[in-house]
């Protein structure tokens, strides 16, 4: 089966072809960092570099570029509260976005570009739209994109320009009286007191929003892409614009596919700030592990709206720790296995086994079924737990356990727990509670336990041993 997309530029599912064979060339529009991200910004972090990865698995070679936006309305108004440069601000919280992004084990982009640092692209790039015409300068040197000299405006969204020249009418009141046309945006904005600002030809001031990811994309990407992605929330005007643009000054199409996933929810409601039901990612992760959360937001088809809830998240964690046991009993197993090779059952078991990596492909080549995938690796682990015994040999136990790596792997979840090493006293309780079990003696079995758990240390007595946890 090859890979499809569901192509939001044309409303189908579509056979995947890259530009150029084994490449792909993916933009992904990442964070304002004005503050510490909520809980609905890691859903397409976490989606996209899932994706990648499964890229990556096929065997293309993936140039994967997500921007930080640093300069905003949302950056300055924090920066003038606390009496601090803007900069300071954008720094400050990009640094806690990325420890954010590592706890959820989302791999850095091949270039994460800053929009402050790409300003001479904006200017050029607006440069080419006025020598076009697609752009005008107002009297206050803003500068605007004219929206409907671009014969393609809408096609990403399907929204009719009617429709939008109404719906757009109020803002002739709030401070753009100087637009040609209720649809027009802006590529370029007059500095005002206490905000950051560049020089440019037409006034002191700052890039629209649009034109920046346009540039970002244009300089690490090319001219034309494959993929580019983000919440649904951008396909109008965020995408919608950067359409416009890069296509009206490069005079070629921008993006051949164009993803976007569903809202994170809470009580049937879009998860933000401006809604005040946004969690903060690191309070969440803090509750209920990274990994959890990972695993949570890969239960969804990414298209799909998921609800955010406490028993959500336990149910996740639930489904998460039941992979990670199996992984660490397969460990015990092999630690401990005599023989070598593979008898003949193993041999044919293992044959059933690799049927796993073609249907958990199956689910990622139907449009980044994340969810159907997880559905696999769980019947793996099935599988795992009971065709796994003491006489299993190493080469099935260490064939099974690579199996299950490669599958969790390509989800981004980590189910091999980092060694730990108990301090001596605790070593010398978990023996004793074991002498006293052996003597009958379940009441200080039963003290040591719960000592035990005073420690943020859970015993869990299962047939290949004694083993623990840190809670």
């Amino acid at each position: 089966m090859s890979l499809k997309i569901y192509n939001t530029l044309t409303r189908s599912k579509e056979e995947f072809v890259p530009l150029e064979p084994g490449r792909v060339k993916i933009y992904v529009c990442g964070p304002t960092v004005y503050d510490y991200i909520h809980i609905g910004n890691t859903r397409p972090m976490i989606v996209f570099d899932t994706f990648r990865r499964y890229l990556e698995h096929k065997g293309y070679e993936v140039n994967y570029v997500s921007n930080f936006t640093d300069v905003d309305d949302k950056i300055i108004k924090k920066a003038l509260e606390e009496g601090v440069d803007a900069e300071v601000i954008s720094r400050r919280f990009t640094e806690e976005c990325k420890k954010d992004m590592e706890a959820l084990n989302v791999r850095p982009a091949t270039v994460h570009p800053f929009a402050t640092q790409e300003i001479g692209g904006m200017l050029e790039m607006i440069e080419t739209l006025l020598e076009k015409g697609y752009a005008y300068v107002a009297a206050d040197g803003t500068v605007y994109f004219r929206a409907r000299k671009f014969k393609d405006y809408g096609k990403l969204s399907h929204k009719n320009l009617d429709d939008l020249q109404g719906g757009n009418r109020s803002l002739l009141v709030t401070g753009e009286e100087q637009k040609e046309d209720s649809l027009d945006f802006v590529l370029w904005k007059p500095k005002k007191d206490g905000e950051p600002y560049w020089e440019s030809p037409w006034c002191q001031g700052r890039p629209g929003w649009h034109i920046e990811c346009s540039v970002m994309s244009k300089r690490y990407l090319g001219e034309e892409i494959d993929i580019h992605a983000g919440g649904e929330d951008l396909i109008f005007p965020h995408h919608e614009n950067e359409i416009a643009q890069s296509e009206a000054a490069n005079g070629k199409p921008f993006a051949r596919y164009w993803m976007h996933n569903a809202f994170l929810n809470v009580g049937n409601k879009k998860m933000s700030k401006s809604q005040g039901n946004g969690s903060r990612a690191r309070e969440v992760i803090d509750k209920y592990g990274p990994q959890a959360v990972r695993f949570f937001m890969l239960s969804a088809h990414y298209r799909s709206p998921l609800n955010f809830s406490p028993e959500l998240m336990e149910a996740a964690k639930n489904g998460y720790e039941r992979i990670v046991t199996s992984m660490e009993n397969l460990n015990y197993l092999l630690d401990k296995a005599a023989k070598e090779e593979l008898t003949d059952e193993e041999k044919t078991l293992l044959q059933e086994a690799e049927a796993y990596v073609g249907r958990f492909d199956e689910a990622m080549d139907d449009d980044c079924n994340t969810a159907d995938a997880l559905s696999v690796i769980f019947e793996l682990v099935k599988f795992v737990n009971t065709k796994t015994k003491d006489e299993s040999s190493k080469a099935f136990l260490g064939a099974l356990k690579r199996e299950l790596l490669l599958l969790t792997d390509i989800c981004g979840l980590i189910v091999e727990r980092r060694a730990e090493v108990l301090d001596e006293d605790v070593e010398k309780l978990i023996a004793e509670r074991q002498g006293a079990r052996k003597e009958k003696n379940f009441a200080r079995a039963d003290q040591i336990r719960n000592d035990l758990l005073a420690k943020g240390i859970v015993l869990e007595d299962t047939r290949e041993g004694v083993k623990w946890k840190r809670v």
